[in-house]
């Protein structure tokens, strides 16, 4: 333990030694950024140290506390200016030069926010199509026989062996050869009861997805089928074929295929609460898909979803995108950029901008070398622009750069302004 005291020593003669170089280097600066001659509404000179800002002095001298030499404090009274905790900063053309102060006006221009997130591809709902069995009966043979197979609309799907559709099938031809016997009847009701018991066989027919050609077919041959057979309504993928098994017994209302058209797709995309209010229907994006080097493809916002999602605190928003080389595929995760157009609005660099958490300041050059700190209320960011909502106009010049240096002075000539109010200290 008693080894370690020349170390400890070394190390705090090390630190001393670095705080005095510190302090040297900001008394220096302050110095030069407060220098210069008296002006005719200059106030009572004041001396302080630039460790310890605390101690105000009437007079040159040296800190009580470090011994360091004091620096002079010169303000130049003003008229209004300045919001609390900041104090207004002068600066005469020499030193404005030196430490390269530059200011921008506040002006008009058209701003476009791009709100980046990342979406998850879907499939269109408005392009899904369930083959149900509307029957009862046995499947005898299977033609899409595997999940993930391109059908097209009209090719057979399945056969369905259905004891019910075979007496349904006798039954219209019983129909359609009582409607040729009683065509020549000499009463016209009789000829009508002919063509009613034949339609109402027809549309029996119809609700299980026989078709007009097959009802043709049927009537012309007068042959039964024994099996019923399913066609695809629309061209897709087959997603899902849960129940469409050879031998399997189906009754009615058995989902047995899902299709999907693949040609266009949907990607649900989380939007942060903050960003909600800027995303619209009708608005273009931008989807990139990871590992294509960049590749991406257009799409349009189709829909805002009315809820916030409890754990994460976003909101989906739904995207519709063209997909015909099926580039996207369904539960992929891509990259969404949302274009958000403004109007023409008031705008300052996101420089020139000093967020505190609590409040927004900006230094505004009232006169030249005279920079007032004025608190302003701004829009969201776009791009390196932030939209003003008040507290500027349209002209005014605004300091972008370097403004935490005029920030820390504004502070600095707060904090002496409020102690010698308070009077002398230690």
């Amino acid at each position: 333990m008693w080894s370690k005291r020349p170390t400890e020593g070394r190390a705090f003669a090390i630190a001393l030694v670095a705080v005095l170089v510190v302090a040297v280097a900001l008394g220096a600066y302050f110095a030069l950024t407060r220098g210069g001659g008296p002006t005719a509404t200059q106030r009572e000179q004041v001396w302080t140290c630039p460790m310890h800002p605390s101690v105000i002095r009437s007079e040159p001298g040296s800190c009580p506390i470090c011994g360091m030499d004091l620096v002079p404090v010169e303000e130049e009274e003003k008229e209004g200016g300045g919001i609390e905790g900041h104090g207004v900063v002068e600066i005469d053309p020499e030193k404005r030069q030196l430490i390269g102060v530059v200011t921008t006006a506040v002006e008009r221009r058209p701003l476009e926010r791009v709100v980046r997130t990342v979406g998850r591809v879907t499939v269109d709902e408005t392009r899904l199509s369930h083959i149900h069995a509307k029957v009862e009966g046995w499947i005898e043979t299977l033609y899409a026989e595997e999940t993930g197979k391109l059908v097209r609309r009209g090719e057979p799907l399945l056969t369905i062996y259905s004891p019910e559709l075979v007496s349904t099938q006798e039954e219209y031809l019983l129909a359609v050869r009582s409607r040729d016997r009683l065509a020549d009847s000499r009463f016209p009701e009789v000829r009508q009861s002919g063509e009613s018991l034949l339609e109402a066989a027809r549309q029996r027919l119809r609700l299980w997805d026989i078709s007009e050609e097959q009802m043709g077919r049927l009537e012309e041959t007068g042959e039964v089928q024994k099996a019923l057979t399913l066609y695809a309504p629309s061209t897709g993928y087959v997603m899902e074929k849960g129940n469409a098994i050879e031998g399997m017994r189906v009754t009615p209302g058995m989902t047995l295929y899902t299709l999907a058209d693949l040609s266009r797709v949907w990607v649900e995309a989380d939007i942060y609460e903050s960003e909600a209010p800027l995303v619209e229907v009708g608005q273009a994006a931008s989807l990139t898909l990871p590992g294509r080097g960049g590749e991406g493809c257009p799409g349009r916002v189709s829909y805002v979803y009315p809820t916030v999602e409890a754990k994460t605190r976003t909101v989906k928003a739904r995207l519709e995108c063209g997909n015909p080389e099926l580039r996207l595929k369904p539960d992929m995760y891509v990259d969404v950029e949302i274009a958000v157009p403004r109007a023409e609005v008031l705008a300052i660099p996101q420089e020139a901008v000093l967020d505190s958490g609590i409040r927004k300041v900006v230094f505004v050059e009232e006169e030249e070398g005279r920079f007032v700190p004025r608190e302003v209320t701004v829009g969201p960011r776009a791009g390196v622009y932030y939209p003003v909502l008040t507290g500027l106009q349209e002209g005014e010049l605004v300091v972008s750069s370097p403004n935490f240096l005029i920030d820390s002075e504004s502070r600095f000539q707060a904090a002496i302004e409020a102690m010698k109010h308070g009077g002398e200290a230690q």
